[in-house]
């Protein structure tokens, strides 16, 4: 079947004029019927249980319907401890308002529902509830000695590969060596929509919900088990997702309690987290990790070693790859890897952009900016001369790896030449500018999932599948891949997702979906276009008649020959001659195991950025940045450089602003607001530049892509801390780089 070219094209967003116009209806904008509101009561005790609840000054108030809590929540299968969502770790999961103990601060202990959102959050202050508190224990500081192996049970978790060659005699044996540690605090995702859910009661128990999350179906199957529905009783909806960076993958707790109410009320519930609230589930784990590096005479890697501790919750075990990057992306016969977690009293982590490759990446390209000195070398040359070929961790080949040319690339665009390798050497009046690099890998997965496309007598072609769109342009890039492969204008493509009625999709996460979602719409569209061969070769006269399908190709709204582009049949006019108001297929996709199983399959960047540092009061600015990506065949070039646009500037906050901060003595984040949780604003950013090297690969997928929006993230962070050590003089390990680090 031959292309129309829609894939490859820079088009602007399908979704961007209901956006703009305020048409896009999100979570908590679905307003139904005989609507209540609920309002979640946190604890303010990080350990501990509760002694007393008194509702009864609440429960007097007019307008307030119920408050739940762990004393009248009635039996629901959400007791039972091996109950998992489909993105949980090992452990037994949260189970919110199961009984009277306290496991983390802002731990929800009630819901009030009432008729007004005013309402139900006064009422909740003034809810009586008494707490025994515990001893806790949240600083990861005290575990450096008593972290333990981490468990099995989390879904793409790979555990560092054993140790390779003899490192520990090769590192102490190399001619230049380096052994530090880096640091960087808790994060936590802060995407612009907060977390809600509006249940609209259908009667005798059936509900749509409408939900903020990064998978339909995942919230489905959690509710459904949850409270033992069936699919029609539990129908999920999210057409718009608002941000979501990994915190929407799990099922947060909002989910529970407004179909809890719901169901309980018989009636419409909506329940949204405030800001603060949103810092009750789910962050970037606090990490720290020590790597030690060695090189021979000639500036190749001897040893690489590399050890993480990050924490985790008493209830679950949440690993993630930190430390395996560091055996793949160097050329090194001598690895040892190792990986530990620490439980204290807060909420399980959660995947974040990245996750454990934007911790781990950082640890690694920082210490090879600094081995790089300590031999003598430029940190680009050093990067290049232990170029990695191969995947030492798996002993494979890669399947395709254009990293070699995202460095040239990178750099001839960046001016890397003009950089005086002298820390501290070049100025622009009283600023100190410096120049920094770094490199980064990410997985290019593809998971299992379905579509189904439905062409009209008019010629329109409606395309579904219960995948999500967080923002990353799945909506535009779907329509391009679906208008191509059966040669349609994009406007007489419309793509439906985020519903649970639609053919099954993996959550959105992993850097996967323009592989998944993009293989079953082509699938689905090829199936279509067989359907419709077969109907064009039984019209009258049929210049299609003998063909083969091999022997024709979809283009210009036309079905015809490959050869012979002359001899044609209009699409629409396939559908009508069918006698049928539209002609449908549908198709699932998986990745090809066997084609795949003997390459290592990833997406790879090379990072360059230029900071300017005042000399007099340490303030950094990040000038300029470019940042060469590789992942494969690009399919919408506006929405790929938005995803690496919007990685860039969360490296620079990751660099240089964003911190959770934890107050250990009432194992409590203090500054769980926009107003002190510090985030780029416009002033911070300046020029970003995104490069695009060609990369061709035939066994990630039949469509060729890997994920971008992941990989853009990674070396930014590490490359401004380089860039600040260049500048300055001073090596910064811990991030965010604060002006206490620099004065």
């Amino acid at each position: 079947m031959s292309q129309t070219n829609y894939i490859g094209k820079a088009l602007n967003r399908v979704d961007g004029p209901a956006k703009v116009a305020g048409t896009a209806k999100y979570a908590a904008e679905f307003n139904v019927p005989g609507l209540a509101y609920g309002y979640i009561v946190n604890s303010p005790i990080a350990k501990g249980k509760i002694t007393r609840i008194d509702a009864a000054e609440v429960l007097a108030l007019p307008g307030v319907h119920r408050v739940f809590s762990h004393e009248n929540v009635p039996m629901l299968a959400i007791l039972d401890r091996s109950y998992k969502d489909d993105v949980a770790p090992g452990g037994s999961p949260f189970r919110p308002l199961h009984d009277a103990e306290i496991k983390f601060s802002l731990q929800p202990v009630a819901l009030v529902v009432a008729d007004t959102i005013e309402l139900a959050r006064y009422a909740a202050s003034i809810l009586k509830i008494e707490y025994e508190a515990a001893p806790h224990e949240t600083d990861i500081e005290t575990k450096r000695t008593k972290g333990f192996e981490p468990g099995r049970g989390k879904t793409g978790f790979t555990p560092p590969p054993p140790p390779r060659g003899n490192p520990d005699r090769e590192l102490k044996n190399a001619v230049h060596s380096i052994d530090q540690e880096y640091v960087h605090g808790t994060q936590h995702h802060n995407p612009m929509e907060m977390f809600g859910t509006t249940v609209e009661y259908l009667g005798e128990g059936k509900l749509n919900v409408y939900d903020k999350t990064q998978g339909a179906l995942n919230s489905q199957q959690y509710i459904r088990k949850v409270f033992g529905l069936s699919k029609e009783e539990a129908r999920v909806i999210s057409k718009y997702t608002g941000g979501g960076f990994g915190s929407g993958l799990r099922p947060q707790h909002q989910l529970f309690m407004a179909v809890l109410a719901a169901l309980e009320l018989k009636q419409s519930v909506r329940v949204t987290m405030t800001r603060q609230q949103m810092f009750s589930f789910g962050h970037r784990p606090h990490t720290l990790q020590t790597v030690k590096l060695g090189t021979n005479a000639d500036g190749t890697l001897a040893a690489v070693q590399h050890h993480a501790l990050h924490e985790t919750s008493q209830f679950e075990d949440y690993t993630e790859n930190v430390v395996n990057w560091s055996g793949m992306l160097y050329q090194c016969a001598n690895v040892k890897l190792g990986y530990q977690l620490a439980k204290l009293d807060v909420y399980t982590p959660q995947d974040m952009r990245a996750p454990g490759a934007a911790t781990g990446s950082f640890a690694l390209e920082v210490a090879m900016d600094e081995m790089a000195y300590a031999a003598g070398l430029d940190p680009l040359d050093f990067r290049i001369r232990n170029y990695a070929d191969r995947d030492q961790n798996l002993d494979k080949p890669f399947s395709s790896k254009k990293l070699r040319e995202c460095y040239h690339e990178g750099a001839a665009k960046f001016g890397w030449e003009k950089r005086n390798p002298a820390p501290r050497s070049m100025r622009q009046g009283n600023m100190l500018v410096g120049y920094g690099m770094a490199g980064g890998v990410w997985d290019a997965s593809q998971q299992k999932a379905g579509a189904k496309v439905s062409l009209s007598a008019d010629g329109m072609l409606t395309v579904q599948s219960a995948t999500n769109d967080i923002g990353t342009g799945t909506y535009t890039i779907m329509t391009q891949v679906a208008a191509e492969y059966l040669g349609l204008p994009v406007e007489a493509v419309d793509f439906q997702l985020g519903d649970t009625e639609f053919p099954a999709a993996p959550v959105q996460g992993g850097s996967w979906t323009a592989a998944s979602i993009g293989t079953a719409v082509k699938n689905a569209c090829e199936a279509l276009g067989e359907k419709l061969l077969k109907q064009a070769q039984k019209m009258k006269g049929s210049p299609l008649e003998d063909a083969k399908f091999e022997d024709v190709e979809f283009v210009n709204g036309q079905l015809r020959l490959r050869l012979d582009p002359g001899q044609a049949v209009v699409i629409r006019d396939i559908v009508q001659a069918s006698g049928e108001t539209k002609m449908e297929a549908d198709a699932t996709a998986a990745p090809n195991l066997l084609k795949q199983q003997g390459y290592s399959l990833h997406a790879h960047n090379a990072v360059f950025v230029e900071v300017q540092v005042d000399e007099d009061l340490g303030t950094i600015h990040v000038t300029r940045v470019v940042n060469a990506v590789a992942a494969g065949r690009i399919i919408n070039p506006n929405t790929a450089r938005s995803q690496v646009l919007g990685s860039v500037v969360w490296g620079i906050s990751m660099a240089l602003m964003e911190e959770t901060v934890m107050d250990h003595q009432f194992g409590r984040y203090m500054n769980h607001n926009y107003a002190e949780y510090h985030i780029p604003v416009n002033a911070d950013i300046h020029d970003i530049d995104v490069l695009f090297v060609e990369e061709e690969d035939d066994i990630v997928n039949p469509l060729g892509v890997k994920g971008i929006g992941e990989v853009g993230l990674l070396g930014v962070a590490a490359a401004i801390t380089n860039a600040v050590y260049h500048a300055t003089g001073r090596r910064v390990r811990e991030l965010p780089i604060m002006l206490d680090k620099l004065l």
